[in-house]
């Protein structure tokens, strides 16, 4: 997927744990673990605003367009 999570390098950035990040954005700790590690295919924008208020940061902090490399052609 071309979207890629970088809620874990924000979160180190801020040295804040995914316990404290939880409390702070109301989100459960599951969820934000599965966020943190990109097992996820879509997210809020309620959360995500949660998320940035708490972190102080902006979406593209944590959101990440990463263009897949094309599949190369074969010559025949």
């Amino acid at each position: 997927m071309p979207i890629i999570m970088r809620l874990d390098r924000v979160m180190a950035d801020r040295k804040i744990s995914l316990k404290e990040l939880s409390e702070k954005v109301g989100v459960a700790n599951v969820n934000l673990s599965k966020m943190k590690t990109g097992k996820i295919s879509a997210v809020r924008f309620s959360t995500l605003e949660a998320i940035c208020e708490a972190l102080d940061c902006q979406p593209g902090d944590i959101l990440e367009y990463q263009k897949d490399d094309p599949a190369p052609h074969s010559l025949h």
